[in-house]
């Protein structure tokens, strides 16, 4: 996105603003429903917490990992939907930490569900070498290289405009927006093909692990059969994280159409892009899973019992 389409977003914000029922009605569905994904994404890290079981599967491991990211992620996000609601602008000194870790923790998702794919082929297709292949030395080392990659991916927008802007650029105020403090046509170009390499490699590894588990489900392995409607699955959340590459482009067209709903477009684009994919994964990682769900179960028992038996 050029200077000027990111200024255009900037002014359009400014001149178009909700109603103050529209904008309350939606910062507070925001905020239900954020704080209701942490909520239930809380309860799952105190399982996964609890039980030694799940510290040495990488599988769990890499479900852990995409959970606190997602918790991190929805915890920020909201902030900023609330920030441009309440205070429209503020300084680029405070906008820039909070858009530095959106963009990581989102970018973390697709490349976290790419290796969970990986991690179910080598189970269903690999099983004699999974013990040796899926270490849980090398589950961290991954998620390591997943922040690494991020990291990778937008520490090269500060570190321009750290050097393109003037002094006291971050101590302007401006709408927190990616576009609007990582200004530079350049950034806007180095955003879009690191986008279109995370497309190709993230649905790479999706196609190839589906196409390779869904051969092995042909001999009516059960485990076959569930770990291919998982990476299916795995398909459907990684299409939802997907969106947020084309939501630029997608924003930017929306602006010059219906100019008077930026705000509504916006909100809809956060919603499916940055919403959708974290109310999914509690429920396919795991309220499905047979094993979890087994000991979250227990613990939700156990913790009730507590209560009845301290009120009795």
């Amino acid at each position: 996105m050029s200077d000027g389409a990111a200024s255009a977003n900037a002014s359009a914000a400014i001149q178009y603003r909700d109603s103050l029922g529209k904008a309350v009605a939606k910062n507070v569905l925001v905020l239900v429903i954020g704080l209701s994904i942490n909520c239930v994404n809380v309860g799952l890290m105190y399982t996964f917490s609890k039980h030694q079981i799940f510290y040495s599967n990488p599988r769990y491991i890499l479900f852990c990992h995409l959970i606190v990211n997602d918790m991190i992620q929805m915890s920020v996000t909201v902030v900023l939907l609330v920030v441009s609601y309440t205070l429209r602008a503020i300084r680029a000194w405070a906008c820039a930490p909070l858009i530095l870790l959106a963009v990581i923790t989102t970018e973390n998702t697709p490349l976290n569900l790419a290796c969970m794919a990986a991690e179910c082929y080598v189970a269903v297709c690999l099983p004699l070498h999974r013990a040796r292949i899926c270490t849980v030395r090398r589950t961290l080392v991954l998620v390591a290289v997943i922040w690494t990659a991020s990291l990778v991916s937008i520490l090269p927008d500060l570190l321009v405009t750290l050097l393109v802007q003037p002094p006291d650029f971050f101590s302007s105020k401006m709408v927190c927006l990616r576009e609007t403090i990582f200004a530079s046509p350049i950034l806007a170009q180095k955003r879009d093909i690191t986008y279109i390499v995370y497309l190709v490699l993230v649905w790479s590894v999706i196609f190839f692990t589906y196409f390779k588990i869904l051969f092995a489900a042909r001999t009516a392995s059960k485990d076959a059969r569930k770990a291919r409607r998982t990476v299916v699955l795995h398909g459907v959340q990684v299409l939802l994280c997907m969106t947020m590459y084309v939501t630029p482009a997608l924003r930017e067209a929306l602006l010059r159409w219906f100019p008077e709903n930026i705000y509504d477009s916006m909100f809809a684009c956060y919603v499916v892009a940055q919403v959708l994919p974290r109310a999914i994964s509690p429920i396919v990682y795991g309220v499905r899973d047979k094993c979890f769900r087994g000991y979250l179960q227990r613990d939700l028992l156990c913790r009730n019992k507590n209560r009845q038996e301290q009120s009795g």
